[in-house]
């Protein structure tokens, strides 16, 4: 599968040293998203055309050629295009240090910096859930996730679905996306700095929950992130779903995650580029790994990515997501 020329297919981290090239704390905050995240690290970004939403024209039909002999006319015809539009939700929050303790410590920065992991740490995993199950219909303030365009066998973008036939509640999936600008990719409030802030707020009078009346004084910083996903094509993702998660545990009748794995990958269209990668989660790739040990196969490696050891299947990278859930109903 070909790949997209770079400067077209940024990440988060790309974006941030283009909005932040001195290197300000936000840009901070990008690096320790995508350290926590490996999503963060394949997804393309690009900024919303909308105040709130994301606008994409995709072509919905194509109009057959016409044959002519000499001295004839042909009939004009065009192209057909839908209008899709994304929504992106705003995740905040904030972190108190209690003013004392930051004033007796040597590095004020760092222990804030502390604080904001665990409050950055929120935010990925929020992030990540509602990427994959995210739905406005039953939480309107958050954005459409991928799987649940992808769950009814019957629809035209079930033709992207593979059924690993299972039929109990345990089940689990496995998803491809092919991430550029024309296919699948994040989208960020237009003119923000890839739609994430840190704001410090400086000292604050607090309210002590734990005893009602009493006060303290804190440090205050706000965390907000502006974001969501367009789908522009969904032909660039597909689900291999109603994966059985007990029968792949006991080995038993198990669903064969190579072949899957293979149907999936050539659903894919190779004309178009991007940076494709595998999602799934612990259990689905330790099984994988255990599965390849009985059987001799070309199309699963092991590759380096930063120094580190990178599983790859037909030369795209596998991401472990804990995220995925593994208890997912049946599709159908």
């Amino acid at each position: 599968m070909a790949t997209a020329i770079a400067s077209s297919n940024m990440t988060l981290v790309d974006i941030a040293k283009q909005t932040m090239p001195d290197g300000s704390i936000e840009s901070d905050v990008v690096e320790l998203l995508t350290q926590d995240n490996e999503i963060l690290a394949d997804m393309t970004w690009e900024e919303a055309n909308g105040g709130t939403f994301h606008r994409s024209s995709v072509r919905t039909g194509i109009p057959e050629a016409t044959f002519r002999r000499f001295y004839e006319g042909v009939t004009p015809v065009k192209t057909t295009y839908a209008q899709i539009d994304e929504p992106m939700g705003m995740m905040e929050n904030r972190s108190l240090v209690d003013a004392k303790m930051l004033d007796m410590a040597p590095n004020k920065e760092r222990v804030r910096m502390n604080e904001a992991i665990g409050i950055l740490e929120g935010f990925n995993q929020s992030f990540c859930e509602t990427l994959l199950y995210g739905d406005v219909g039953t939480s309107p303030a958050k954005f459409n996730g991928l799987l649940p365009r992808f769950d009814v066998l019957s629809a035209a973008s079930g033709e992207n679905i593979i059924d690993a036939g299972g039929t109990g509640t345990d089940n689990a999936s496995i998803l491809i996306v092919n991430w550029s600008p024309r296919t699948v990719f994040g989208i960020y409030p237009r003119g923000s700095a890839a739609g994430i802030s840190r704001e410090d707020l400086g000292r604050q009078e607090v309210l002590d929950t734990s005893s009602p009346g009493r006060r303290f004084t804190a440090y205050e910083e706000k965390f907000q992130w502006d974001c969501g996903v367009a789908v522009r094509d969904w032909r660039h993702v597909v689900r291999i779903a109603n994966i059985d998660k007990s029968a792949l545990v006991a080995q038993s009748g198990a669903a064969a995650l190579l072949e899957l794995l293979a149907a999936a990958v050539d659903k894919i269209p190779s004309s178009m580029g991007g940076r494709p990668a595998i999602y799934m989660n612990r259990t689905i790739k330790t099984m994988l790994r255990i599965q390849c040990m009985k059987q001799t196969n070309v199309y699963l490696t092991v590759g380096q990515e930063e120094s580190r050891p990178k599983l790859m299947f037909d030369g795209i990278p596998i991401r472990k997501v804990d995220q995925m859930q593994a208890d997912e109903a049946r599709v159908t």
